[in-house]
């Protein structure tokens, strides 16, 4: 069980990069002392060395300090704040929340005093324990939206005169979270960055380290939702957008969609003045793979440069730092990794499409030139046995203009003569892009469509990884799902191939996923036929604050319940499977549960597979076997073999 309190005695310190004097939280509140050591003759002695010269405040390595003796009977130094308490304390942080943190020139700490938010727990029953006949009762440290959030509130402390700092909140007054305290080297001042409740402002935050003024380095405010989460690379610190610091501050790279797509500006550091929009255009930028400072260069990856490619795929670049000299290292027609060679002189391409297995060569950096083919991938034999590449398709979105990427999975023993019913396997979560774009023999869509089905994965407009217009589709409207979208693609198919039946489409998704497939039923009811949906997030108030709030927004309004599959769960066409794990710690099963109790409630027919000591899954194999025969039943009008037979 997830415990948040903090304890009455904390004796990890934090040492000043002098090494003289250290932190440590004592009743919830900051004292320091001097560091001492204990040499093997036992003569006590000032320790030298200690914490990270850039003033990170590692913590003390000479010896045990004289702590767990002495805090029994009271605290050993000096007091610095008096205003911690059990429901406000002070913190000491860990690696990637810096709660407690000296100053480069050992004179200052910042640090956080916390107030704790609602302690919501969800609670659960493992029916079959195996150790055990009875039953076991769990609980979990869960937020869902609208529940109050822990809140920290920074506090700058002279070391010398011993005296606290006021920090006006007037810039950081409405915290869904603040990132961990981080000073500049020369000590001038420290930052951290805010993140609004309800996500639609988000800035770095300075706060001078002589007067305790703030003011906001760079702030970005959109009408809608922004993506904060870090870049893959783990550039950025947990709860992050995308921030590079260079030369201690002086300038900052920082993402923001202002002009309509994910891109790269550049800000000086201490005006809080664009320098310049590093990176600009129709696409958007993935992730930032390496800054030069000497040569100020960036490297990084980004989809939809490419004209007349698959805007989902990676490609790389390199640019100045000014926004000039862009170089593409990989303008192949495909999704493309990359590896330099330890010199940088070479470097390792490999791309691949959902219909074309993997090429690799080896590329010359300095020209991009391919220097020698090294491997490429050969379907023939495949085709030869039977097997069917996979087909990409694009339709325009319910605008009209846009365009809609999917892609196709027929059987192998596929007869253009024959009528097929589709199933698409969806999820639809705002976080990402999820259609697949690389060369793939097996899965689970090949193995339903052996079963004599065709089987589409498409991304609707709502989704990442596109323009922000693309993206905001999603904004407190979750159900959407691209539905509009999903629907013009799969009769786009029917009008182009007679074999592809948009009179029988089913849909399957687990999470996420699963909410889009029961969405399918209820908002989409005279199109989809059969749905399966597994682990879903029915109720977007049921799950999970960081995700939901996120998309939807905050405080809670009336966009949740008409995204709610419990609130339209009376909608319900078509066939039904849900399935849930009764210990699902990613999404409370209530949800799952609470969309039954309406079902039943207004006579609506369905099945449901619980699983005893099941996590947040679509049923593993069995379940699996339970949804391929749920869809023969539902779309193919057949018999499923006698399972137990078997």
């Amino acid at each position: 069980m997830l415990q948040t309190r903090a304890p009455q005695s904390d004796t990890n310190t934090v040492r000043a990069p002098d090494g003289a004097t250290e932190a440590y939280i004592y009743n919830y509140n900051i004292f320091i002392r001097p560091v001492t050591r204990v040499d093997a003759g036992g003569r006590g002695g000032r320790a030298g060395g200690g914490g990270r010269a850039g003033g990170g405040g590692g913590r003390g390595t000479a010896g045990p300090p004289p702590v767990a003796a002495s805090l029994a009977n009271g605290p050993v130094g000096t007091q610095l704040s008096w205003d911690g308490s059990e429901g406000h304390p002070y913190v000491m942080g860990s690696a990637f929340q810096r709660s407690l943190q000296w100053s480069p020139d050992s004179r200052k700490i910042a640090a956080f005093r916390v107030t704790p938010g609602y302690q919501r727990f969800v609670r659960f029953i493992e029916s079959s324990p195996g150790d055990q006949l009875q039953p076991k009762y769990q609980e979990q440290y869960y937020q869902k939206p609208g529940d109050e959030v822990t809140l920290r509130e920074p506090a700058l402390f002279d070391v010398a005169t011993k005296t606290q700092s006021a920090i006006s909140n007037a810039l950081f007054p409405n915290a869904y979270s603040l990132s961990g305290i981080q000073w500049w080297k020369d000590s001038r001042a420290f930052t951290f960055e805010y993140n609004q409740r309800g996500h639609q402002a988000y800035r770095i935050i300075e706060v001078n380290a002589n007067t305790g003024e703030a003011r906001a380095l760079v702030s970005d405010e959109p009408e809608t939702f922004f993506s904060y989460r870090p870049a893959a690379d783990g550039l950025g610190e947990p709860g992050s957008k995308w921030r590079r610091d260079l030369s201690d501050g002086a300038e900052i790279m920082w993402m923001s969609e202002r002009d309509g797509w994910k891109h790269i500006y550049l800000y000086d550091g201490h005006t809080g003045r664009v320098k310049n929009q590093i990176t600009k255009g129709t696409y958007a930028v993935r992730n930032i793979q390496n800054v030069d400072t000497l040569k100020r260069q960036m490297w990084y990856s980004a989809g939809g440069k490419d004209a007349g490619q698959d805007p989902y795929f990676t490609k790389y670049y390199r640019i100045n730092l000014d926004g000039t000299n862009l170089v593409s290292f990989t303008p192949e027609d495909g999704t493309h990794s990359m590896y330099f060679s330890p010199d940088s002189t070479f470097y390792v391409d490999s791309w691949t499409r959902v219909d074309l297995p993997p090429v690799t060569v080896l590329k010359r950096t300095a020209d991009q030139k391919v220097v020698m083919p090294l491997d490429s991938g050969d379907a023939s034999a495949l085709v030869k046995a039977g097997y069917k590449v996979a087909e990409p398709f694009v339709a325009k979105a319910r605008d009209g203009t846009t365009d809609i990427w999917g892609v196709i999975f027929k059987p192998t023993n596929f007869d253009p003569k024959k009528k097929y019913p589709v199933i698409e396997q969806i999820y639809a979560g705002p976080q990402g892009s999820f259609a697949p774009k690389s060369f793939a023999v097996n899965g689970a869509t090949r193995s339903l469509a052996e079963v004599g089905f065709i089987v589409v994965q498409v991304d609707g407009m709502g989704t990442a990884n596109r323009s922000k217009a693309f993206h905001d589709v999603a904004w407190k409207n979750i159900g959407d799902a691209g539905f509009p979208d999903r629907i013009l693609w799969h009769k786009a198919i029917a009008a182009k191939y007679p074999w592809y039946d948009a009179t029988r489409v089913g849909v399957y998704g687990t999470s996420a996923g699963g909410q889009n497939a029961l969405g399918a039923l209820l908002f989409h009811g005279e199109f989809y036929k059969a749905a399966f949906a597994g682990a879903g997030c029915h109720d977007n108030r049921m799950d999970k604050m960081w995700w939901n709030e996120q998309w939807m927004g905050w405080p809670i309004g009336p966009q949740y319940a008409a995204s709610s599959n419990v609130d339209n769960a009376y909608k319900l066409k078509g066939d039904l499977l849900m399935v849930v794990g009764e210990l699902d710690t990613n999404v409370d099963p209530s949800s799952t549960m609470q969309v039954v109790n309406q079902l039943i409630k207004n006579n609506k027919m369905f099945d449901l597979l619980v699983i005893p000591g099941a996590g947040h899954t679509n049923g593993g194999p069995y379940g699996v076997r339970k949804m391929t025969d749920f869809f023969v039943r539902s779309l193919l009008d057949g018999k499923p073999p006698h399972r137990n037979a078997e």
